[in-house]
């Protein structure tokens, strides 16, 4: 399995708190940034799978409603995150 959890484990110490803190928005978005790469590398190979683009378009919104409820709490952790996961270009 490409996510186990070893890697989420590995995530959560990056870009988390610690290895635990798998609820703070910075983790998450971590997360997701992780599993929508891992998607798009799917449809790349596999053009006619609608299914993992269905899901892949419900990972990047959820995704973007946690980038937009971080940037209205703190600013700077939201540029932190962008910048540590090269988001924005």
């Amino acid at each position: 399995m490409y996510l186990d959890s070893e890697k989420k484990k590995e995530i959560f110490g990056t870009y988390g708190t610690s290895n635990t803190d798998t609820g703070s928005a910075e983790s998450q978005i971590a997360l997701f940034s992780y599993r929508i790469a891992h998607l798009t590398e799917h449809l790349k190979a596999n053009r006619k799978d609608y299914s993992t683009q269905r899901a892949l378009t419900m990972l990047v919104g959820k995704r973007r409603s946690l980038l937009n409820y971080l940037k209205e709490r703190d600013i700077n952790r939201y540029r932190a995150i962008v910048a540590k996961l090269g988001l924005r270009r």
